[in-house]
């Protein structure tokens, strides 16, 4: 497997997050699904607040994408590395076929957005690291920081030139999936999730393939 489609895969897992997460954002009138940091900031002022009601849904999608955490993390790890990418990825295929599934069936409900933030715990632990930077992660705050010191290191001429194009390009990923998954949601409300299906079920098949030809995506544990 080349380093460009190392990267390629690990930046369109990252879109995936982004296109996800504006869909819940959307749907739930300003919740997120990946953007932990946002749901937690959310509740707090509510407690603050002592609006208790209005804490309770992001306390609900922080405990939800934990355990997705803890399940893709545990997946991660009972399985080898060969196979953990594909694994992983596949789980979480099949955790958003049942959140379009529930989005389906009970559209005024919120329960497709609890499969979703599933799906985006899990994925974290599908991480492809690549060359010094991290992408498939559901979060960017971590590479916007990294896109600034790079630059600033670069212009500083204490860094690479061009050491901070990695980091700016997983913060567009998550621009342009989110901008996608807009579209998508204006498009078809209801069907919107199956382009996120078949972008994850896509990724875990090609993870697949590779395991079967005995290579694998590239595992945290060994760059």
């Amino acid at each position: 497997m080349t380093r460009a489609f190392e990267i390629a895969f690990g930046l369109t897992l990252t879109a995936l997050a982004g296109f996800i997460d504006a869909l819940g954002f959307i749907r739930l009138g300003g919740l997120y699904t990946s953007f932990m940091s946002g749901n937690t900031t959310r509740m707090s002022v509510a407690l603050g607040q002592g609006a208790w009601t209005l804490a309770a849904g992001p306390a609900v999608l922080i405990a939800t994408f934990a355990v997705g955490a803890m399940l893709g993390g545990g997946l991660a790890g009972l399985t080898s590395p060969r196979w953990r990418t594909a694994c992983v990825l596949g789980f979480e295929a099949l955790l958003l076929v049942a959140a379009l599934a529930m989005e389906i069936t009970v559209p005024d409900h919120a329960v497709a957005a609890l499969f979703m933030a599933l799906a985006m715990g899990a994925q974290n632990a599908a991480l492809v690291h690549v060359g010094g930077f991290r992408a498939g992660t559901t979060f960017v705050t971590g590479a916007l920081y990294g896109f600034g010191q790079k630059l600033g290191l670069a212009l500083a001429g204490h860094g690479p030139a061009f050491g901070w194009v990695p980091d700016g390009a997983v913060w567009l990923a998550l621009l342009s999936g989110a901008v996608a998954g807009t579209v998508a949601y204006g498009v078809s409300p209801l069907y919107a999730l199956c382009g996120a299906v078949a972008t994850a079920t896509l990724l875990a098949a090609l993870a697949g393939g590779f395991a079967l030809a005995g290579r694998q995506v590239v595992d945290p544990s060994e760059r």
